[in-house]
């Protein structure tokens, strides 16, 4: 967290470049504008792309620092045109988006960044109240020897201050120490200020959004309420959007927008594939391909798909390991083909809300009738189990 011309910016690094996705996943907005750090000797590499999606995803304003401008590899005339293809034109090049030119290791341009995001946050009026009952985002939590569940929030309106009755997810308690990004205690917190909080009665999920409330007694009755529904299961989950139920799940617009993630396993095929499906019409619905990389389905597409709404529609490729294992958890649909008439087909079917559910047999075990006794009027079969 930094200050200049008494205004702060707080900076989220997120080494992985699915962070916020995931985050926008579990319904929060951390973040107002997304920084995208690109080496000026190496330009966009496959992981910048995928963060760039992943940015646009979460309908977050853009900016480019470009870094390492003071090495002799960089090229940044490429690296602009780079920019370009990737959908964010840069300013000097009659675009809108803000490039700033940087060292990290000298520190060149660093001051011309802060100061140009200062000036993108005032051109995005970007304000919160300083003052009242504070709201805002957990960024981390866990739980620490000697201090118990710990959360790392960000206070996006309001003023937090120790000795509040904090209610955040499931879990409830009152304020006892507020510790700021320099390890030092202060008394309270304001907007886009992060602050490590203790006193809750568990540790909640990033993401969770937190409420100050009149009493801590009105905060445990709130939690325990949502602890009891989560329980119960009353908390229904909207059904993941399938090709099959398009439809059905999309919500009530003037012109609904399919949103898809396409992967293929080499660029010619993707951009073939890409190129049809651009092409097709529709009068009821839109299609929009959120992202499109080359490679087999991975867990950072999955998280991608779930925040966005979107099927994962796969070309000659496959989906790795913890892609599938998150696609299970997550219930987002992978739909791989072999063949570019049979894709384009279903999902031209599926635009028109005309395909239909493709029923496959599972197979979970086999058995062998070694007897039938007729003991009333439906017949029972005394079976040995083979497999399963």
């Amino acid at each position: 967290s930094v200050e200049r011309n008494g205004q702060t910016i707080t900076f989220l690094d997120t080494p992985g470049h699915a962070a916020f996705t995931a985050m926008r996943a579990r319904g929060a907005n951390a973040t107002d504008i997304a920084v995208i750090v690109v080496a000026a000797d190496d330009g966009i590499m496959p992981q910048t792309r995928e963060a760039i999606s992943h940015a646009k995803a979460a309908n977050v304003s853009l900016m480019v620092a470009l870094n390492k401008i003071d090495l002799p590899g960089a090229d940044v005339d490429r690296i602009m045109g780079q920019l370009s293809e990737v959908g964010l034109t840069p300013e000097d090049y009659g675009g809108d988006t803000i490039v700033c030119q940087v060292s990290a290791t000298k520190g060149t341009g660093v001051e011309n960044l802060l100061e140009m995001m200062l000036l993108q946050a005032e051109v995005l009026e970007l304000k919160a109240k300083p003052t009242g009952p504070a709201r805002g985002i957990v960024i981390e939590a866990q739980s620490e020897v000697g201090r118990g569940p710990t959360a790392t929030m960000l206070v996006q309106q309001g003023k937090l201050q120790v000795g509040d009755a904090m209610l955040c997810g499931q879990y409830h308690g009152r304020v006892k120490a507020l510790i700021n990004d320099l390890g030092k205690n202060v008394k309270e917190a304001t907007p886009a200020t992060p602050v490590k909080v203790l006193g809750l009665s568990g540790v909640p999920s990033p993401g969770d959004e937190f409420t100050i409330m009149r009493n801590e007694k009105e905060a445990r009755s709130v939690a325990e309420d949502r602890a009891e529904k989560s329980r119960l299961g009353k908390l229904e989950k909207p059904a993941a959007v399938t090709l099959e139920n398009l439809f059905s799940n999309l919500t009530a617009q003037d012109k609904p927008t399919f949103n898809m993630i396409l992967k293929a396993d080499v660029q010619g095929s993707l951009e073939a594939v890409a190129g049809s499906l651009q092409k097709i019409e529709s009068e009821k619905i839109d299609l929009k391909i959120i992202h499109s990389a080359v490679g087999s389905v991975s867990e950072s597409d999955i998280l991608l798909a779930k925040a966005s709404d979107a099927v994962v529609i796969g070309f000659n490729t496959k989906t790795d390991a913890a892609g599938a294992a998150a696609a299970k958890r997550e219930e987002v649909q992978i739909k791989l083909y072999s063949i570019i008439y049979e894709l384009l087909d279903q999902v031209k079917e599926a635009m028109a809300g005309q395909l239909e559910p493709d029923s496959r047999e599972s197979e979970l075990g086999t058995a062998t009738v070694r007897a039938v006794f007729k003991l009333s009027k439906f017949p029972v079969c005394g079976c040995m189990v083979d497999t399963g």
